[in-house]
């Protein structure tokens, strides 16, 4: 492996790791209070990290094409984390986790095969078990229709998909200043939807440590996928840093001590085996 091969390798599985870890805390403080505050207070910490970050390093401010890119992705990200942290906090981690990360590394990884060309026999191989992965999910064991948070798992993944296009066209000299102009987008959103839907909503202070830890868990997962998807192809990146479901998976296990069925478990490998490959 190249050296840049190494750097996309060892920043999307920090990203991984990192992203894993807040899903995890995410889902646990969405039990206690409302998702879109938990989400919104979570990206405010995220945009005060990244800022930090920006001044401290002098990055040059982004240009208003720049901006326009972080924006877009911004809105996407705030809608795949409220989506993702309600699915995880009403539904299983352990299902739900895997279903938004294969969605989430297909998208980009057809988005870059349509603009490149058709995709290799092992990148079908890895669409065709990630279908059917998410379709065992989705058809548990002795369950009657799915189970809870699978739409909302689907959603996530769809627009985490989306943040990882938009993101990456908002490159250039500066990194932490379009995920600073990306995650406040996605906070100020997911704050507005919080007001209007319990315009009473308060953030218990129970709640408040684990959703810091989410925060900071979160940015810094966006700021290794960025720098992963500079360092070599969005597709790759995006697949790697899409492993997180591991970490999310083995601390529901571990912690939660949430089982799933036989079958269930056969999605979850078919869905995590099907990453690398797309990969390939």
């Amino acid at each position: 492996m190249s050296q840049s091969e190494w750097a996309v390798a060892a920043f999307g599985l920090a990203a991984a790791v990192s992203w894993g870890g807040g899903d995890f805390s995410g889902g646990i403080a969405s039990r206690r209070v409302d998702a879109f505050a938990v989400a919104g207070v979570s990206r405010a910490i995220g945009v005060s990290t990244q800022i930090i970050l920006a001044l401290a390093l002098g990055e040059p401010a982004p240009g208003l094409r720049a901006l326009t890119w972080a924006v877009a992705a911004g809105v996407c990200g705030g809608m795949g984390l409220a989506a993702l942290y309600r699915a995880l906090a009403v539904g299983s981690m352990g299902v739900n986790a895997p279903i938004t990360a294969v969605v989430a590394a297909a998208f980009p990884v057809l988005f870059e095969t349509l603009a490149q060309g058709p995709p290799t026999v092992l990148h079908a191989v890895g669409f065709a078990l990630a279908l059917w992965g998410v379709w065992r999910l989705a058809r548990p064991d002795g369950v009657e229709g799915r189970p809870r948070g699978v739409g909302l798992a689907l959603l996530a993944g769809l627009a985490f998909g989306g943040f990882y296009i938009l993101i990456t066209r908002a490159g250039g000299p500066s990194v932490f200043w379009p995920l600073a102009a990306a995650t406040g987008t996605s906070s100020v959103m997911l704050f507005a939807l919080a007001a209007a839907s319990n315009p009473r909503l308060i953030l218990m202070a129970a709640a408040l440590p684990i959703t810091y830890a989410c925060g900071v868990l979160d940015a810094g997962g966006n700021i290794f996928f960025v720098l992963a998807a500079h360092a070599g192809r969005l597709d790759v990146a995006a697949v790697l840093s899409s492993l997180y479901p591991l970490v999310t998976v083995l601390a529901a296990w571990l912690i939660l001590k949430e089982r799933v069925s036989r079958g269930q478990a056969a999605g979850i490998a078919a869905a995590l085996a099907a990453i690398p490959l797309i990969a390939a």
